[in-house]
């Protein structure tokens, strides 16, 4: 069975509720408290639901000699170590209460991804409503039962994992005593192609580990979201930039403001196209239907006493009195009075037409 909801801040994620919508502003501030606060701006501006960034120490996070990923090594000074690439891109403690308050204001969540169990222990201190993991994480069992053991809602990236892999995630977090977990397909590379999304493998993981799914996207169109919300995904994920050319590892692929704004938009009418399932005339389609379709009209004169064949009918609109429905009903009654060519029908105008 699927898990039902889980509640970050006040919104409730789960089947029947809009998608979770997360800017992962991450490192596109490059440093600067001040373009962190603009990324939560332009996620307001967007209509995201939350603003997530990473909170890390570059020590803690790769040795010295560690390369940086081969999408790095594109978009960033090949010369940069990786340590001292992620040593620009921190955000100090004290930036982050002004970031939670700015989001409070904005009406967004606010969450980050941790890489330490000091880090889970710093965003606690603050008063984070959830976690972001991210897809390096779900091979990490310690790192897992450590924030699962917060209680905290856990949304957990996959990019990498085997199914095997990720069962094993979900093992953890939940002998941890948590339930409350989100698991999303997720490709780690950047940008990623779209035929490497395979979305029916969020599906898989619904329907195997009865968790709630999302999508985190790293592909350069909105496709790929807006069919994972349509086979039910109920987190989206998508990098927030201010500007593609800036300087950092991420701005690439990310969206700009105006671009996020468009895919939220796709996002909401797709959730607003699924409708909830039942199939019944819509309220505008009703008002439509008496002239929209057909009655049994005359073809041809019918006198009266006559049996009527089918010869003697076509269907024409507006909807009348005796429906096409009724059209074996009439055929073989006898016409009750002379029935002028072109009138549609009335069960007066039948002896035993109607049942």
């Amino acid at each position: 069975m699927t898990l039902a909801s889980v509640k970050i801040g006040n919104r409730t994620i789960g089947e029947g509720y809009p998608a979770f919508i997360i800017a992962e502003a991450g490192v596109n501030h490059n440093g600067a408290v001040d373009l962190a606060h603009k990324l939560v701006a332009a996620g307001a501006a967007s209509g995201v639901d939350c603003v997530k960034f990473q909170t890390f120490k570059a020590e803690r996070v790769a040795t010295a000699n560690a390369p940086k990923a081969p999408y790095q090594l594109e978009v960033t000074d090949r010369t940069e170590s990786q340590i001292d690439m992620l040593r620009a891109l921190e955000l100090t403690p004290s930036a982050y209460p002004g970031l939670i308050a700015a989001c409070d204001k904005a009406g967004l969540a606010f969450m980050s991804t941790p890489y330490n169990e000091e880090d889970v222990d710093f965003l606690m201190s603050i008063g984070v409503p959830a976690f972001k993991l991210a897809s390096i994480h779900a091979a990490e069992p310690s790192l897992l039962r450590y924030t699962a053991a917060t209680g905290k809602p856990v949304i957990l990236s996959t990019g990498m994992c085997t199914m095997e892999e990720v069962k094993a995630a979900v093992q953890v977090v939940h002998a941890a005593g948590n339930r409350q977990l989100i698991l999303l397909q997720c490709t780690t590379n950047y940008p990623s192609p779209i035929s490497d999304s395979n979305l029916r493998a969020m599906v898989t993981l619904r329907e195997q580990l009865g968790v709630l799914v999302g999508y985190s996207d790293h592909t350069q169109t909105d496709s790929a979201c807006i069919a994972s919300i349509a086979m039910g995904a109920c987190v989206i994920e998508k990098h927030l930039t201010l500007d593609k050319t800036m300087a950092g590892p991420d701005q690439p692929t990310s969206l700009e403001p105006a671009e996020m704004r468009r895919l939220v938009q796709a996002i909401r009418e797709t959730e607003s196209a699924l409708g909830d399932g039942i199939k019944r005339p819509a309220a505008n389609e009703v008002r439509n239907i008496s002239n929209m379709r057909r009655g049994i009209v005359a073809r041809r004169a019918i006198a009266k006493g006559s049996v009527i064949s089918t010869a003697d009918l076509i269907l024409k609109r507006p909807l009348s009195d005796v429906p096409p429905t009724a059209w074996d009903k009439v055929v073989g009654a006898t016409a009750a009075r002379d029935i002028p060519a072109d009138s549609a029908l009335a069960w007066t105008d039948i002896v035993g037409g109607r049942a």
